[in-house]
């Protein structure tokens, strides 16, 4: 099938169901590099596109047309790697497998020529864009970035998740690789053997606030997808007790699946820790807390159209609860590990404070943030708590 038309199918999805994009698209693709690099494009860029293609056309078209015009556009504006013709020809010619009595390809063919007469004027217009606009963010996320980091910062930020996210990969002995671009997991040697795990390396500092030892007891309250799980396994070395909880049947799933490559049969994945039997209190306790992604949204393009200060809030809520019925699974002395992938203070620093004044038998031990524009890594949070010996 012609990518293009993949690609089309995949945004056309994504915007009849808000489905997350990484899930939008086919399992077997014959240039899954190249549809995914347009989707995800589509997705962050949708913004500007809108705009801009809102001038080019006298009504905003729906279904398979504004999925076609999507991503025609986004090659043209954002994609300098596709040549102007195969953006246009192979976009036309996706629009014409539609069905002549659609028409969509002389549609399609019109506006994408259109954008290119007038390219160079909707670049300047977008260039003195305001940034949220410019760079295709809600206003009111973007206003946080600049009053928290100022202008030049909040701006790298944007610009940063921009990017097509690399892939790393975490393997056995702590050690982390970048994937090259385009390359696909599974052809890496030792991905069948389960040798390693994607993972970016900022995932990794709340693993290691963990602070391991052999023959302790861990519980991943929220385990799926498994990658801190692995990490987790890998440090006890086949001595003391883990437990991967995940109360999603989905994710479960995948989780279950993960630990199958993977390998690491003495984990112990569970949809609650409650019905595992023996002791429910263990040494270390990890919530790597469901959040808002605002660390990984290169990685997760479609979670910036899902933000709000209100859903904000209702994570925050979520995660408070999280954290109270984890702790109770703190053995006393032990160490309870709260982490995120968001770079906002509600769910990382706030949420920390106010659970350190509902519980007086945990202290804060030390904490770690990845910001992107620092660190070169996604967005993360983590703190240790150590719950005090009665």
């Amino acid at each position: 099938m012609n990518s293009r038309r993949t690609a089309a199918f995949a945004v056309c999805r994504w915007r009849a169901t808000h489905e997350f994009a990484n899930e939008l698209l086919p399992a077997v693709c014959a240039d899954r590099a190249f549809v995914q690099d347009l989707v995800y494009t589509v997705v962050r860029r949708y913004r500007p596109l809108r705009a801009i293609l809102g001038e080019l056309m006298k009504t905003w078209p729906k279904g398979e047309l504004e999925a076609l015009v999507l991503v025609g556009a986004a090659q043209i504006l954002y994609m300098p790697e596709v040549p102007d013709f195969a953006a246009v020809n192979e976009t036309v010619a996706a629009a014409k497998a539609s069905g002549r009595e659609k028409r969509l390809d002389r549609v399609v063919n019109g506006v994408l020529r259109n954008l290119l007469r007038r390219r160079d004027e909707f670049e300047a217009k977008l260039a003195a864009a305001p940034l949220a606009e410019r760079e295709s963010y809600p206003n009111a996320l973007v206003a946080r970035w600049v009053a928290r980091y100022g202008d030049a910062n909040a701006e790298a930020l944007a610009k940063w998740h921009n990017q097509p996210a690399e892939t790393w990969l975490a393997s056995r002995d702590g050690r982390f690789e970048r994937l090259p671009h385009g390359r696909r997991v599974t052809e890496v040697e030792g991905f069948a053997e389960g040798a390693f795990v994607v993972q970016d390396p900022a995932t990794a500092e709340a693993v290691t606030l963990l602070d391991i030892a052999p023959g302790q007891s861990v519980l991943d309250f929220c385990a799926a997808p498994g990658g801190k799980t692995a990490q987790v396994a890998w440090r006890l070395n086949g001595t003391g007790r883990l437990v991967a909880q995940e109360v999603n049947p989905k994710r479960l799933a995948r989780l279950k699946e993960n630990l199958a490559r993977l390998r690491l049969d003495s984990v112990e994945a569970t949809q609650s820790v409650a019905g595992i039997g023996g002791r429910t209190v263990f040494d270390r306790v990890l919530v790597d807390a469901p959040c808002s992604n605002t660390g990984v949204l290169r990685r997760r393009p479609d979670a910036r159209w899902r933000w709000s200060v209100d859903h904000l809030n209702q994570l925050a809520g979520l995660q408070a609860q999280i954290l109270d019925a984890a702790a109770a699974h703190v053995a006393p002395g032990g160490r309870l590990v709260y982490s995120t992938c968001s770079n906002e203070p509600e769910e990382n620093g706030e949420q920390v404070a106010a659970f350190l004044a509902r519980h007086e038998d945990f202290t804060e031990v030390e904490r770690r943030e990845s910001v992107p524009f620092e660190t070169g890594h996604d967005g993360a949070f983590a703190c240790a708590m150590e719950r005090r010996l009665a």
